[in-house]
């Protein structure tokens, strides 16, 4: 605006056109309400021409001196201001766990950390924030719960031709913003379609019972470095950080025969870890039945040969005395044999054609006394057993018809025996 204008700072508000004090520069929206009126005077004069019409309107206010000078500084101010804040436009706020993006000319030009940035205002430049450091979940086969199922992603085939139905989620952050952001498009798509193929592939190896039970964590873990690999290959910048399997069953409609089938199998578990046990116990010991009788026959076979080749032993010492005083040999042998004979027996033989007294001695009572007799010593008792008491006495003296009775019948055997030989 010009100082060479005559009203400026010289119009009064309340005088009806007196002069102002001077109490400074008036504000902004004055100056542009006057120039509105001042630009809507001259449009007015080129539109009217100055007849009738223009007459009445001149006759209401008053006549505007149209001035360059005042007219360019309005200008000029507001350029100024539009140029301060496209500039002001430039500036932008990085959080701490995100990364900031400057494009230049919609290509990407450098990464800012956080912090209060600046860069040149758009159309040249512009920005764009990436979280690098929140953890992004993705949900297959199920969305928020485990019971609002999604079949068509659940539902995966396994090695031995069964089909099952799986859910698991998959958490990941980001390792790159610039191939997050330029390298793919819809890179969260892209990660949910590399999750249900590499779960796929490894469901797809492995039996079932294999994938329900025992080795879920072995599934989880083997699809996580699989989705991981394909996600590098295509330059996406994100890291799997955890996969997890949040259910594993059959089907629906066959759930009933599975639970059925898994119980069998639980029952045949269940037998052959009975077997074994029964089979642990009974082995050992049939085992050491086997070892002791094995022993027990090695020693029977050690003593029979033992006895075997003492009594043989023994034979041919007989036969080296008995060839040299055969008479004499054989009635040793024969008194011998019968000595042994009667200590083994507890009956009495008495000629009942010879002529004699009967003498009847109680053998066995005999014996049971001797015995009695013989362990009192070794107790150091002095009682004797009332049938000892009660016993009578009997000599050891044997009646003279008796011993030459028996002498004659033994010479005659004797004899007879030798005729045989002979």
């Amino acid at each position: 605006m010009s100082l060479n204008d005559p009203q400026w700072g010289n119009r009064g508000n309340d005088d009806g056109g007196g002069k102002r004090p001077n109490q400074g520069p008036p504000d902004l929206e004055q100056l542009w309400r006057d120039l509105n009126r001042r630009l809507s005077g001259i449009f007015d004069r080129k539109r009217g021409g100055g007849g009738d019409r223009g007459g009445d309107r001149g006759g209401d206010r008053p006549p505007v001196q149209f001035n360059p000078k005042f007219l360019g500084g309005g200008i000029g101010l507001l350029l100024a201001l539009v140029v301060v804040v496209w500039l002001a436009s430039g500036f932008y706020i990085v959080d701490a766990s995100q990364v900031g993006l400057v494009l230049q000319f919609g290509r990407y030009k450098e990464s800012t950390d956080s912090g209060l940035r600046w860069r040149l205002p758009y159309p040249i430049q512009s920005h764009e924030l990436v979280n690098v450091s929140g953890v992004r979940t993705l949900e297959i086969g199920y969305r928020g719960s485990e019971k609002n199922k999604v079949l068509k992603e659940a539902l995966m085939l396994t090695d031995d031709e069964n089909i099952i139905n799986i859910q698991f989620a998959v958490q990941y952050i980001l390792k790159d913003p610039v191939d997050y952001v330029f390298t793919n498009r819809h890179a969260d798509d892209a990660v949910m379609q590399v999750a249900e193929t590499a779960i796929r592939e490894v469901v797809g190896k492995n039996k079932m019972d294999f994938v329900l039970y025992e080795g879920r964590d072995t599934v989880a873990a083997n699809a996580s470095k699989l989705m991981q690999e394909i996600l590098d290959r295509y330059k996406t910048g994100i890291l799997i950080s955890k996969v997890t399997m949040q259910n594993a069953q059959p089907p629906e409609q066959v759930q009933a025969a599975f639970d059925d089938a898994v119980k069998a199998s639980q029952d045949r578990e269940r037998q052959k870890n009975e077997g074994q046990a029964y089979a642990n116990d009974v082995i050992p010991k049939a085992r050491g039945t086997a070892a002791r009788l094995t022993e027990e026959a090695e020693g029977y076979k050690k003593r029979v040969i033992a006895t075997a080749e003492g009594d043989a032993s023994r034979f041919r010492q007989i036969n080296t005395e008995y060839a040299k005083a055969p008479e004499v040999t054989r009635s040793r042998m024969y008194i011998e044999t019968m000595q042994q004979v009667y200590s083994n027996t507890s009956k009495v033989m008495v000629d009942a054609k010879g002529q004699g007294n009967l003498l009847y001695l109680p053998l066995d009572k005999l014996i049971q006394a001797a015995g009695a007799v013989a362990a009192a010593p070794a107790t150091g008792s002095a009682e004797v057993p009332a049938a000892v008491r009660s016993t009578p006495a009997i000599s050891n003296e044997v009646p003279p018809q008796v011993v030459e009775k028996n002498e004659a019948r033994s010479r005659e055997t004797l004899r007879q025996r030798d005729r045989e030989s002979r």
